[in-house]
C-alpha cells in the first residue's frame, strides 16, 4: 500500500486560508457563493490529514493556535473598525450584527477544525473550539465596547421610562451578549451592566420621587409608584435576566417608598389616617401592597389603623355615655327595664358593626395580615374594656344577649340573623379582659330566662353556650350548661311528680296546679333565703312534692327558694274575673284577703317590704276596677283593696283563687 503524502504546514494552511477568506466574504455580505459539500469535505480533510501525520508532521498544536489567530485577525480588520464610529442605538445594532456574524464564523470554523475537538483538545485539556471563538470575541470586542454598549442600553432604558417606544428585542439580544460572554457565569452581566443599571435606576427614581412627594396626594403618589414597579418588572421580563428582578425592584422601592414613607403616610388630607377616615379601601389596599415590599414598611400603617379604630371605638363609648345620661335624666324616678335599655342595645350593636367593618378592612385591604389582626385586637381591647355610663362592656354584652334570647326582646330577627349575631358577640368577648364578669352577668340573665320561661329558643341557648365553650374553654360554660341540663331534668321530674300523684295521692287532690323546678345548687346563682308562711293551698302542694322527692331521691336536701316562684291568681269580680301573675310573696299576701285571719296590725304596718310587694298588685286591680266600674267611688274601691273581707258594695265583691303556682327548689 502506498503511503499517504505528507502535507506541509504552510501548504495545508494556504488551502485553509482560502476557505477562511471565502467565509469572511460571506459574513461581510460580499458577492460570494456558499460552501458546497465538496468544498466542506476538502477543508475538513485537510485538517484531518495535518493532524494525523506522524511526528514531526503532526501540526495539531499549530492549527489550534492559527484557529484562534484567524478570529483575532478578522476582528482587527473588520469588526472593530465597523464599531468604532457608531454610537447609541446604531452601535448596539452593529454590535449585534457582528456578534451574530461571529457565531456563524465559530460554527463553520469549528466544523472545519472538528478533528481538533475530538482528539487533540480533550488530550491536552484545552478550551473547545467554540470557547476559543467566544473568548476571542470577549477579549477583543466585548472588553473594548462594553462601556459604550452599556451606556447606550441605559440611555434607551431611561427613554422608555420617560414614555418613549424603544426596540426591546434589540436590548434583549445585546444583553444576551453580556450573559453569553460570561461562559455560564453571570459575572460579566452583573459587573459590566447590572451594577450601573442599579445606580442609574436609583438616581432616576430619586429625582422623580422628590417631585412627586411635593406635587401629588398620597393616593396619586401610590398609583405612580405602583405603575413604576409594574413597569420595572415588565422590563425585567422582556429584556433583562431574571436575576436582576430583586435587586432592581429593591432600588425602586427604596427611593420611592422607603425614603418618603413617613412623609407619604402623614400627608395632610390624604395620608393613611385620611384614607381610613374616608373609607378609601382601594387606596388602602394599594398602600398595603406597596409598603409590604420594604422592611418593616407595614408597621406604621398598622399603627395608624390601630389608632383609627381606637378613635372610632371611643366615639361609640362617648355617644353611649351621653345617651345613657340623657335617658337617666328623662326617666328619673321611673323603674328601670328588666334587661337592656335602648342605648345599651344600640351600643353593642354599633360595636358589632364596627368590628364587622374593620374585619373586612383586614381581609380585603390588608390580606388578612397577622400584623393588622393584632392591631385590630389591641384597638378593640382598648375601648371594649372602658366603662360605659358606669357599666362594664361585659355587662352590656350580657344584657344584649339577654335581649336577643328572651321572649319579647327588642330585636325581631330571623333565626339565621340571631345565630350570626351571637357568633359576633362571642368574637367580641375575646377582647374583654374580665371574661368572668361577663360569665357572672350572663349566668344571672340565663337563670331568669330559664326559670321564668322567657327563653325564645332552646336551640339558640345551646348554640351560644357551644360558641362560648369553644372560645373560652369548657370550664367557662360548665355551670351554664348545668343550668340548661337542670331545666330538662326538671321537666322530666315534674312529669314524674304528676304520675306519682295519680298513683299515690289521688285521694288528696291539690287545690291548685303545682310546678316545681329542682335546681343543682352549684350551677345556679346564689339567692337570698327568706322564710315565708305559705297559704294552706301552697303548703299542701309543697308537702306533697316533698313526699314524692324523698321517695325517689336519697341523701339530698331540698331547699325552697320562694323568690323565684310565680303564681297565677284569679280575682273573681261579680262582673268579670281577671287573672294576675304574681310573685310567691305577693300571692301569699293577697290570699290572706280570702280569710278573716289577717293580723290585726297589718293595716298599720310601716314595713317597706309589705308595701313594696303589695302596691304593684293594688295598682293592677285598681286599673281593672276603673275600667269595669267607672262610676265606683274611691272610698268603696279602697274598701275592697285594703284587706276587708266584707263589702258594702254589692256590685264588686272579690274572691282570690290560686289556681297555678310554680316554685323553685335547690338540691344540696
Amino acid at each position: 500500500m502506498n503511503e499517504r503524502r505528507v502535507v506541509d504546514l504552510e501548504d495545508g494552511w494556504s488551502h485553509m486560508a482560502s476557505g477562511i477568506s471565502k467565509l469572511k466574504r460571506l459574513l461581510e455580505g460580499e458577492n460570494e457563493t456558499s460552501f458546497n459539500a465538496e468544498q466542506y469535505m476538502m477543508l475538513y480533510t485537510t485538517i484531518y490529514n495535518m493532524c494525523t501525520q506522524k511526528p514531526p508532521h503532526d501540526y495539531s498544536e499549530q492549527l489550534y493556535n492559527r484557529y484562534r489567530d484567524c478570529f483575532s485577525l478578522y476582528i482587527t480588520e473588520k469588526v472593530l473598525p465597523a464599531l468604532k464610529d457608531k454610537k447609541d442605538e446604531y452601535l448596539l445594532k452593529e454590535l449585534l450584527k457582528r456578534w451574530d456574524n461571529h457565531k456563524v464564523m465559530v460554527r463553520w470554523l469549528s466544523r472545519f477544525f472538528n478533528y481538533l475537538d475530538r482528539y487533540y483538545i480533550p488530550r491536552h485539556s484545552l478550551h473547545s473550539l467554540k470557547d476559543v471563538g467566544l473568548l476571542r470575541f470577549r477579549d477583543d470586542v466585548y472588553s473594548e465596547m462594553k462601556r459604550k454598549a452599556r451606556d447606550a442600553i441605559l440611555q434607551l432604558i431611561e427613554l422608555e421610562r420617560e414614555g418613549e417606544q424603544i426596540d426591546r428585542t434589540l436590548l434583549k439580544n445585546i444583553l444576551g451578549i453580556f450573559i453569553e460572554v460570561g461562559m455560564s457565569q453571570m459575572t460579566c452581566y452583573q459587573q459590566d451592566f447590572e451594577s450601573q443599571l442599579l445606580k442609574t435606576t436609583a438616581e432616576y427614581y430619586k429625582r422623580k420621587a422628590a417631585v412627586w412627594i411635593e406635587e401629588d396626594s398620597c393616593p396619586d403618589y401610590m398609583i405612580k409608584a405602583e405603575d413604576c414597579l409594574k413597569l420595572e418588572e415588565d422590563r425585567v421580563s422582556n429584556y433583562m435576566h431574571q436575576s436582576s428582578r430583586t435587586s432592581l425592584l429593591k432600588e425602586v422601592e427604596t427611593e420611592i417608598l422607603q425614603q418618603h414613607q413617613t412623609t407619604l403616610l402623614e400627608k395632610e388630607h390624604s395620608g393613611c389616617a385620611a384614607l381610613l377616615q374616608d373609607d378609601k379601601k382601594s387606596d388602602l389596599a394599594r398602600m398595603y401592597r406597596l409598603f409590604q415590599r420594604i422592611p418593616k414598611g407595614l408597621e406604621p400603617v398598622a399603627e395608624s389603623f390601630k389608632k383609627h379604630v381606637e378613635s372610632e371605638g371611643m366615639k361609640l363609648v362617648k355617644e353611649a355615655t351621653e345617651a345613657a345620661t340623657a335617658k337617666k335624666d328623662k326617666d328619673a324616678g321611673k323603674p328601670s327595664k328588666d334587661s337592656g335599655s335602648a342605648w345599651e342595645q344600640h351600643f353593642v350593636r354599633e360595636v358589632i358593626e364596627l368590628h364587622d367593618k374593620y374585619m373586612l378592612y383586614v381581609s380585603d385591604c390588608f390580606a388578612n395580615s397577622s400584623l393588622f389582626h393584632k392591631a385590630l385586637k389591641e384597638a378593640f381591647e382598648f375601648f371594649c374594656n372602658k366603662n360605659v355610663a358606669g357599666s362594664s362592656t361585659a355587662e352590656l354584652m350580657a344584657n344584649f344577649c339577654d335581649n336577643l334570647l328572651r321572649k319579647g326582646g327588642g330585636e325581631k330577627l330571623t333565626d339565621e340573623a340571631i345565630e350570626d349575631t351571637l357568633e359576633k358577640v362571642v368574637k367580641l368577648l375575646a377582647y374583654i379582659s374580665d371574661k368572668d364578669l361577663f360569665a357572672e352577668f350572663y349566668r344571672k340573665k340565663l337563670a331568669r330566662r330559664l326559670l321564668h320561661d322567657r327563653s325564645s329558643s332552646d336551640e339558640h341557648e345551646r348554640s351560644i353556650l357551644s360558641r362560648l365553650k369553644q372560645q373560652c374553654g369548657a370550664q367557662f360554660t360548665s355551670k351554664m350548661e348545668g343550668m340548661v341540663t337542670d331545666l330538662q331534668l326538671a321537666r322530666d321530674k315534674q312529669q314524674g311528680f304528676e304520675d306519682w300523684k295519680r298513683e299515690n295521692a289521688a285521694d288528696k287532690p291539690l287545690a291548685m296546679d303545682l310546678q316545681v323546678t329542682v335546681l343543682t345548687t352549684g350551677f345556679w346563682p346564689s339567692y337570698k333565703h327568706v322564710d315565708l308562711a305559705l297559704p294552706q293551698e301552697m303548703v299542701d302542694g309543697v308537702e306533697q312534692f316533698k313526699e314524692f322527692y324523698e321517695h325517689n331521691t336519697k341523701h339530698r336536701k331540698l331547699g325552697w327558694v320562694y323568690a323565684l316562684g310565680t303564681c297565677h291568681i284569679k280575682a273573681n269580680f261579680d262582673a268579670k274575673p281577671i287573672e294576675l301573675i304574681l310573685s310567691t310573696f305577693q300571692a301569699s299576701l293577697l290570699l290572706l284577703f280570702n280569710t278573716g285571719n289577717i293580723p290585726a296590725d297589718l293595716h298599720h304596718m310601716q314595713d317597706g317590704t309589705f308595701m313594696t310587694l303589695l302596691l304593684p298588685v293594688i295598682n293592677r286591680v285598681c286599673m281593672y276596677v276603673l275600667v269595669v266600674f267607672p262610676n265606683l267611688s274611691p272610698c268603696v274601691m279602697r274598701s275592697h283593696l285594703t284587706g276587708s273581707h266584707q263589702t258594702s258594695c254589692s256590685c264588686a265583691s272579690i274572691v282570690f283563687c290560686a289556681h297555678k303556682c310554680g316554685f323553685a327548689g335547690k338540691e344540696a
